[in-house]
């Protein structure tokens, strides 16, 4: 009876303390101070995927903060507190680049994306995308939403699509000038716009809006998303850059249909 009663005690003590270690782990990792990450609003779903699957594996918290690009750029000047800034396009990361805001060795092309014409899931418009093709005509009364094309990236290619296209006169006094691609898709799955100018991306994770159709290539430049440490930026922020350029993060960006490209800036 001894016997048994000293290995019950003993497992017991056992599991005592390897409950104290997993607390004491757990403590320890919502002790660390959260990487902060600077986002394209369209990026949203699946960083939120990848930081929770980076925190599984690092016990390394990441805090993301979504907007435009242009917005998330000014904020980083203005002196907002960062550690990775992932640009929906070139232009806001050169933006920063120049003004020594973030760290050039670090600064990768991850991702590629498509631009896509879409409509509320009700619509039955149906358009292909050519030059001088009959947007105006096809909107009505209705109007186009997509970034605000004086600095949200997806209305820069939106912008640049439609002048390429011959169609930009006809529709520009028709714009909803969205804050943020995911505002522009907002407007067209409450039926508040009769089209919208998003990524592909966009489109795919909304099911209360259709593709109508895809922005030919050369219609617009590529869309590329870069991203970069800023300066200053924790030690611990590396790790999770080198983790969504992984296979883990290859594999989440293909399911929400982005284009892996991982490769060095030029």
């Amino acid at each position: 009876m001894k016997t048994i009663l000293g290995s019950w005690l003993a497992l017991a003590v056992c599991l005592g303390a390897m409950t104290a270690a997993t607390v004491a782990a757990a403590a320890a990792s919502e002790d660390k101070p959260a990487i902060t990450v600077f986002a394209a609003a369209s990026l949203t779903n699946v960083l939120q995927e990848l930081g929770d699957g980076f925190t599984k594996d690092a016990s390394i918290p990441v805090r993301f903060s979504f907007a435009a690009s242009s917005a998330l750029a000014r904020q980083i000047e203005n002196g907002s507190r960062a550690d990775v800034f992932f640009s929906a396009d070139l232009e806001w990361m050169d933006y920063l680049q120049a003004r020594n805001l973030v760290q050039p060795a670090t600064r990768h092309d991850v991702l590629g994306n498509e631009l896509v014409l879409i409509a509320p899931l009700g619509s039955q418009v149906t358009l292909k995308i050519a030059p001088h093709f009959a947007l105006a005509a096809t909107l009505g009364k209705g109007r186009l939403a997509t970034g605000d094309p004086d600095s949200v990236p997806v209305g820069r290619y939106a912008h640049e699509a439609l002048v390429n296209l011959g169609v930009w006169d006809a529709v520009s006094e028709r714009l909803v000038r969205a804050d943020s691609v995911r505002s522009a898709l907002a407007f067209v799955e409450r039926g508040e716009a009769a089209l919208g100018i998003v990524y592909a991306t966009d489109a795919l994770i909304d099911k209360n809006v259709r593709v109508v159709d895809v922005f030919p290539e050369g219609t617009h430049m590529p869309i590329i998303y870069p991203a970069a440490l800023v300066e200053g930026a924790r030690p611990e922020a590396a790790k999770f850059l080198a983790f969504i350029r992984g296979p883990a993060g290859s594999l989440a960006f293909r399911h929400h249909g982005f284009t892996p490209l991982d490769r060095e800036h030029p």
